[in-house]
């Protein structure tokens, strides 16, 4: 039931690397912020892909890594956008998914790649949900990845 912990086993099984460091863990968000980019510098990173990820990433972190950072959101930016829309609060007659990069902002770096998906009449929140990562997020998040690493971003 827990996506987190089922991401961490998953690399494991596969031999990559797995760690959780998680805000609930520290005192403050600033310990939390300095453990996150201190853990985040041992790696020679060329790009951080953040899906499922609503903790608001460091502007010390950003700056380091400004335009390495991208993110999966799941609705269509800008017109839904910001604190209000994650999850299961997404949209309208039509939402989708967006791939960003990360700025200093919520939801406001510049857009890499958009897919639209239909509501359908009778539509619960779980089944768009799913509709909008089986049709949109699984496209182009891992589109958005490829474009960057084959230098067409």
């Amino acid at each position: 039931n827990n996506p987190g912990a089922y991401a961490l086993e998953r690399a494991r099984d596969h031999g990559i690397e797995a760690v959780c460091i998680s805000p609930k863990s520290f005192e403050s968000r600033a310990d939390f912020n300095e453990a996150f980019l201190k853990k985040t510098d041992e790696y020679n990173l060329d790009l951080i892909v953040l899906a499922g990820f609503l903790v608001t990433i460091p502007e010390e972190m950003i700056r380091k890594y400004r335009n390495k950072i991208i993110n999966i959101h799941p609705s269509l930016i800008p017109s839904f956008c910001g604190g209000d829309y994650y999850g299961l609060k997404v949209g309208v007659n039509v939402t989708g998914d967006t791939v960003h990069y990360v700025d200093e902002g919520v939801d406001s770096g510049p857009i890499l790649l958009q897919k639209a998906v239909e509501v359908q009449p009778g539509d619960t929140p779980q089944v768009l949900q799913r509709r909008v990562m089986e049709q949109a997020e699984w496209v182009i998040l891992p589109e958005a990845v490829n474009r960057i690493a084959n230098g067409l971003i």
